[in-house]
């Protein structure tokens, strides 16, 4: 079944016998499906401005801009503090974490955050019993996915938590040379943390 959500976004979801001649289905996506699909926009989304945007600019093509003063030319590059920078770039985790609070805000059903047992900003570090789980999973068995039910308040949660994993040497080096990162021993494709997606059930 297709649909279209705003302007010229097509989502289209496979569906099995459940298929009706409406092009709506029988039977509603299991909550491990929803989280896979989810995550896999969300992976791809990441991967793509960690590597494209980010590496591409700063380590690959090392850009040069002029300063703000104009007094010559400065590495052009990402910063936890762009807002005030001038002619910085927001980190990847940075644009993660904005997408997610925009999500958040608009209600649809599921949450998501990036989350680490070596977190850089203290927010980023798990808080539930199912978000240390999962994150020490995730990292103790490399290309796995670990799926959990929790209870927060009165709500029962899916939870999954995914491997968050160091793509690009940008990430490798923000990470071991910040000044408050608790680990500075990542390398290319070591896993760093993890997206937590949670839906109520």
């Amino acid at each position: 079944a297709a649909k279209t959500l705003g302007a010229g976004i097509v989502v289209t979801t496979l569906a099995g016998r459940g298929q009706r001649d409406s092009g709506t289905t029988s039977g509603a996506i299991a909550p491990e499906k929803a989280a896979d699909m989810i995550h896999a926009v969300l992976e791809a989304d990441r991967t793509v401005y960690t590597r494209q945007v980010v590496n591409r600019l700063v380590k690959d093509q090392k850009i040069q801009m002029m300063k703000q003063d104009g007094s010559g030319p400065e590495a052009f590059g990402a910063s936890e503090h762009w807002k005030s920078e001038y002619g910085k770039l927001p980190l990847p985790a940075q644009m993660f974490r904005m997408g997610a609070e925009m999500v958040t805000e608009k209600n649809v059903g599921f949450v998501y955050s990036l989350q680490s047992l070596w977190p850089v900003e203290k927010q980023n570090a798990p808080k539930t019993d199912a978000e240390k789980e999962g994150l020490k999973f995730v990292a103790e068995n490399p290309g796995k996915v670990y799926y959990g039910q929790e209870t927060l308040g009165d709500v029962k949660y899916f939870t999954a938590v995914y491997p968050d994993v160091a793509v690009a040497p940008a990430c490798i080096d923000c990470h071991n040379g910040h000044k408050d990162s608790p680990r500075r021993d990542f390398k290319l494709g070591d896993v760093m943390g993890g997206v937590v997606i949670r839906i109520p059930m």
